[in-house]
């Protein structure tokens, strides 16, 4: 039985290209040749295809945009066939240059064609196996993600606080992940192979809390049928989070203090006390500080958690981080998604990296779940996210790479104007390639208006829906 990921997907009706595909049959490939792009995409979901194969010509304008375009998409591996590179295009050349796994001149035989095919092939199952092992093992050991210096400051931190056995405070906004930073401290501890025990400070009722947390004797109480063992007791050699700390009413304050003193506890109705050996995580979104100044919180207790204290940070501080979150997520819930749905459109990526996201990663995590089951086309919209493109400029404070990018947006956008809508002549004025600034048109959404008598087609709008001619 012929292999899945050996198919091909050719474009292009040239007779060399015609007659390299009848010789393949030889090499156990199995070729498919759409009649239009959104067939193209279609094949390419439907039968796993991972190589393209396409004859350029000097007179074929629109192939290398298509081209390039399901690249982006669909991560395909391109060995392209040419009568003479040097009758190429400047744009067809970029394309090979930037795209494109190997190419072949004629003369042309099937032979060689085969072994670049084979080597197309090869590359493909290596990023497979990487693609495998960077979400098994990126930051395993935190399963977190992230590779800014923000975020490597956060791992670093949190390697460094798991080696001791102090409490920690563990601050951030809502959603930033607290309680996965609260984990990973526990699994890079030496209570690793203790339990990890979580309390939602701020959701137990305020009869049953001090029940919960240190437990309670047979008939301590109505209803107290048999003894029942606390949370921090059943937290023996590991890790008890409390999470949302501020939220702990002062008369249970002034118990957990004395837990926290001691390592002993006293369960409800008991008589004596019971040594306990437990680290103690604690979080919180609010700050500490000042509700210690409004006597909303234990100034003694406070300082017995801040021992050690990692920060959170928010979305906003690391927006280069939001595509590779987005991917991650999309990834994780895919089988919550229609067979279709094959990723974000570009729109979709600029639109995030411009949402301040006041939910953090778990607004992240809400809208791309929800994405993913809504949308009815092939790439997640900024419409199916529920966001919309920012106009004008915030007032609140950007972040520096966000005040860069709309800079390098009006830099690129009056460069255009400037030289009457000429990609050549305003990449020359910006002293970058024309295939450099073709990118930077696509990440920041610009559409070439004007015409040009350069011999490049136009560079599109962010629609993905382009039709092979």
């Amino acid at each position: 039985m012929m292999e899945s990921s050996r198919q091909i997907m050719a474009i292009g009706n040239h007779s060399a290209l015609q007659a390299t595909i009848e010789e393949l049959s030889h090499y156990d490939w199995s070729v498919f040749q759409p009649d239009s792009f959104h067939e193209a995409l279609s094949i390419i979901g439907k039968h796993d295809c991972r190589i393209g194969l396409a004859f350029l010509e000097e007179d074929t304008a629109s192939l290398p945009l298509e081209m390039e375009k399901a690249s982006e998409l669909t991560a395909l591996h391109w060995v392209v066939l040419v009568e003479d590179v040097d009758r190429l295009s400047d744009k067809a050349r970029d394309l090979i240059y930037s795209y494109c796994f190997a190419y072949r001149a004629a003369p042309l035989d099937s032979r060689s064609v085969n072994v670049l095919l084979e080597g197309a092939l090869g590359m493909a199952k290596l990023q497979d196996r990487y693609d495998a092992y960077r979400e098994g093992h990126q930051n395993h050991d935190l399963r977190m993600v992230g590779d800014t210096p923000v975020m490597q400051h956060l791992y670093r931190t949190i390697h460094k606080v798991a080696s001791v056995d102090a409490p920690v405070l563990i601050t951030g906004e809502s959603g930033t992940g607290k309680e996965l930073t609260a984990r990973a401290i526990h699994e890079l501890s030496s209570r690793r192979q203790g339990p990890f025990n979580v309390v939602n400070c701020g959701a137990l009722p305020a009869g049953l809390i001090q029940s919960e947390l240190f437990g309670h004797e047979k008939g301590a109480f109505t209803g107290a049928s048999q003894r029942k063992t606390g949370i921090i007791e059943n937290s023996q050699d590991g890790t008890l989070f409390l999470d949302e700390i501020g939220d702990l009413p002062l008369d249970m304050q002034v118990n957990l203090l004395r837990f926290l003193e001691t390592l002993t506890v006293f369960r409800v109705g008991g008589l004596k006390e019971i040594p306990v050996d437990v680290r103690v995580l604690a979080a919180t979104h609010v700050d500490l500080e000042k509700a210690v100044e409004k006597g909303e919180f234990r100034e003694d207790l406070f300082h017995r958690l801040n021992v050690l204290q990692v920060q959170t940070p928010a979305l906003r501080e690391h927006p280069e981080d939001i595509e590779p979150l987005a991917n991650f997520f999309f990834r994780r819930f895919s089988s919550d998604k229609p067979v279709k749905v094959r990723g974000f459109s570009h729109e979709s990526l600029v639109v995030m990296r411009q949402h301040r996201w006041p939910g953090n990663i778990r607004e992240m995590v809400n809208r791309v779940r929800r994405s993913m089951i809504m949308c009815e086309h092939r790439l997640i919209s900024p419409t199916d996210l529920g966001l919309e493109r920012r106009n004008g400029h915030s007032r609140d404070t950007d972040t520096l790479q966000q005040v860069r990018d709309t800079a390098e947006c009006e830099a690129i956008k009056a460069a255009l104007v400037r030289n009457k809508h000429k990609v050549l002549h305003a990449a020359r004025e910006l002293s970058i390639s024309r295939v450099t600034l073709y990118r930077l048109l696509e990440k920041h959404g610009i559409d070439r208006n004007g015409s040009s008598d350069e011999t490049t087609p136009d560079f599109p709008s962010t629609s993905k829906t382009i039709q092979l001619t």
